[in-house]
């Protein structure tokens, strides 16, 4: 139970921490700040690459998510 518990928090707080990322992404690809937007998208990159790899999101999810945002930040002006 408690290891299951430990697990949860962890999984949770990581989940967290991608929503607030893509959220700040999200915010500066609306503004039409390129920069901002391509350091938002770098450290979204690297926190799904790292949830992906210990399970919390899967892989597929995690390339899905990296691709389609690219696209996006590919597109600024």
């Amino acid at each position: 139970m408690r290891s299951s518990a430990r697990k949860q928090g962890r999984n949770r707080a990581a989940k967290s921490r991608l929503k607030t990322l893509e959220r700040n992404l999200e915010d500066a690809l609306a503004a039409g700040k390129k920069s901002e937007a391509g350091q938002a998208y770098r450290l979204l990159s690297s926190a799904l690459d790292k949830t992906a790899k210990t399970g919390v999101v899967h892989k597929s999810t995690a390339s899905r998510k990296k691709s389609r945002l690219g696209v996006r930040l590919a597109r600024l002006p």
